[in-house]
């Protein structure tokens, strides 16, 4: 990284070489503003490089005074005046450099802070195509300054380079066939064969005025500074609807945003459909060193990014490092654009009030603009600066839209869910096999419920869910041999349960082949879920009961047997009530073996002995 900090020999070096020597420095190192800002401790200097603000000196206190005072005499201020801001110019500081340097003062509790902004126009200089821009972008530009009028708009914030690309733009119009008048406050860059007007507001020297003596003066391109009020952009919308070209910049984001704003300022919208030609965006970001920049895998987050954005799949991008000629892995800036040149449907929306998303749609969707985030992507992926670029300089909000769903969650790291949906679908995938499982178990182990505790609270909760159902699919009919009468409910007064029939204990039968397979092969050990769950033909079961079979059972399964009691009869009751009921069984030994056409029997000790 390269050393900022400088240290000077403030005791015996003139003041005037100081600074001096400070301002070309600065100059050297690219740097944009030269930052003096006043402590009680001493005066702390800083210069902004690559648009990011580094510690360069500290002057003590001793020297701090004069230093400030130098600046301001070199600059042309009042030195007497230290109440009120005041802005200069530092002109020809030496013969080697011939930059225009902006100076601003501005009146703190601990004195007075200057700031001197570094005009460096060699960009502009060397036109269009230095900028950065896309061969697309590019001819787009040309295309829009090659139009007999039309209003021509340059977004962005403050420091992304709109001047400069205005004043690119000026040196290829700079013909002796055209006249080209300027109004400009203040006026950065001097250009031969421009008409450059100064605006002094003090003296009522405004835009508004300039421009009505401007429209007299029988210009062919009209460069309008900036846009800042309804006047100056009623005007300028008027001029270009006359048979001029106008150019300016303005204070936003991006295409759309600018639209709105003209509109806000109350410019008509017939005449901003019909005057507004082409809008360029732009945004500053940094450059990757190409001495130190390596390449590493992207995330899975940047892999949607650009799919989303490019429609590209990127596996390597390129990264900052760091090294002894660079910022922090980072040397010089350049734009990124996105260049619209109004079509009919723009302007018919603009004419016919359309919303913010209809006009959304229109400008990003159904025409061939290119997004700024697209614009910098490209960038990325050709090395020339870093995806942390990118995120730091788009507005998710204003630049992506609304339903760009997965941009938007990529953008910003969130893959949309992208492991989360991963987990779903694994946990979907076994969902399945884990409600499976259980009924494997039950079925299998339904002939060891009573010696087995687990089977028994698995077959517990399978049967609150399937009591209400088991219950309700009662059938009176003994005879009725029906594999697929579980779903079926007839009036007669026996059970026909094919879910109970597979857990029942064997039956003498034959007619069953499911329940035969299902049969225990120890009919001595009792079955609990099978008495409960079986009705004898004209017979009714009830809590009483279920607690007598309970009581007989082994004692480590006393509590779920009195659990799945308490499920049978709450779960029954009010389809049992259409049984037509007999005398209540009372204990297990009242069993009466069902007749021999019938799909179920109970065996237990009590019934062999019956038998």
């Amino acid at each position: 990284m390269i050393l900022m900090f400088r240290d000077f020999d403030y005791e015996n070096k003139p003041v005037v070489d100081i600074v001096n020597e400070m301002i070309i420095d600065a100059i050297n190192r690219n740097a944009s503003d030269i930052h003096f800002d006043p402590t009680e401790e001493a005066l702390n200097v800083r210069i902004r490089i690559d648009g990011e603000l580094l510690e360069y000196a500290k002057v003590p206190n001793f020297v701090k005074k004069n230093l400030l005072t130098r600046i301001k005499i070199i600059s042309g201020m009042n030195i007497t005046e230290t109440r009120l801001p005041q802005d200069g110019a530092i002109k020809n500081l030496t013969q080697d450099i011939d930059l225009d340097l902006r100076v601003s003062s501005l009146p703190i509790v601990d004195g007075e802070k200057i700031v001197i902004r570094i005009l460096n126009y060699k960009m502009s200089s060397s036109g269009l195509e230095n900028l950065g821009l896309t061969e697309s972008n590019l001819n787009k530009i040309k295309k829009l300054i090659s139009l007999p009028n039309g209003i021509i708009m340059v977004a962005g914030a403050t420091g992304s380079g709109k001047s400069t690309t205005v004043y690119a733009a000026l040196q290829i119009l700079n013909t002796v066939e055209r006249n080209i008048i300027t109004v400009e406050d203040p006026v950065e860059m001097k250009i031969p064969g421009i008409n450059q007007v100064q605006v002094m507001s003090e003296i009522g020297l405004t835009f508004g005025n300039t421009l009505r003596s401007i429209l007299r003066q029988d210009p062919d391109v009209i460069m309008i500074g900036e846009i800042r009020d309804n006047e100056t952009a009623r005007i300028a919308v008027r001029a270009s609807i006359t048979g001029h070209l106008v150019l300016s910049t303005i204070h936003t984001n991006n295409s759309l945003t600018t639209i709105e704003r003209l509109l806000d300022m109350d410019v008509e919208r017939y005449l901003l459909g019909s005057a507004l030609t082409g809008i360029i965006s732009q945004r500053l970001v940094k450059r990757l060193c190409p001495k130190c920049r390596s390449e590493r895998e992207t995330t899975p987050y940047e892999k949607i990014l650009f799919k989303e954005a490019l429609g590209k799949e990127v596996e390597k991008i390129y990264v900052p490092n760091g090294c002894n000629d660079c910022i922090h892995g980072y040397l010089g800036r350049i734009a990124i654009h996105e260049v619209l040149i109004l079509n009919q449907d723009i302007r018919d929306a603009i004419v016919n009030n359309a919303p913010k998303p209809q006009l959304r749609k229109i400008v990003y969707k159904d025409s061939d603009v290119t997004s700024l985030l697209q614009d910098g992507l490209e960038k990325v992926v050709e090395g020339i600066t870093s995806i942390e670029e990118i995120f730091r300089v788009i507005d998710v909000e204003d630049d992506i839209d609304e339903d760009d769903v997965e941009l938007k969650n990529a953008f910003i790291g969130k893959i949309n869910g992208v492991n989360e949906n991963t987990q779903t679908e694994e946990t979907n995938e076994d969902a399945p096999q884990e409600e499976a499982t259980p009924n494997v178990e039950v079925s299998e182990n339904v002939a060891s419920v009573v010696t087995n505790a687990e089977t028994v609270e698995t077959v517990s909760q399978e049967n609150q869910a399937t009591s209400e159902e088991s219950t309700e699919n009662i059938v009176s009919d003994a005879a009725l041999n029906n594999t697929e009468s579980v779903e079926n409910i007839s009036q007669e007064t026996s059970v026909s349960n094919q879910e109970l029939a597979e857990n029942a204990t064997p039956v003498a039968a034959p007619t069953n082949l499911e329940t035969t397979e299902s049969i225990s092969q120890e009919p001595a050990s009792t079955n609990v879920e099978t008495i409960e769950n079986i009705i004898p033909e004209t017979t009714q079961i009830n809590t009483e009961t279920v607690e007598n079979i309970a009581s007989e059972a082994p004692a480590d399964n006393v509590e779920t047997i009195e659990n799945v009691s308490q499920e049978i009869p709450t779960n029954s009751e009010e389809t049992l009530e259409n049984v037509t009921p007999t005398e209540p069984v009372e204990s297990i030994e009242n069993i009466a073996p069902v007749e021999e056409n019938s799909n179920m029997e109970v065996l237990d000790n009590s019934t062999i002995e019956a038998l």
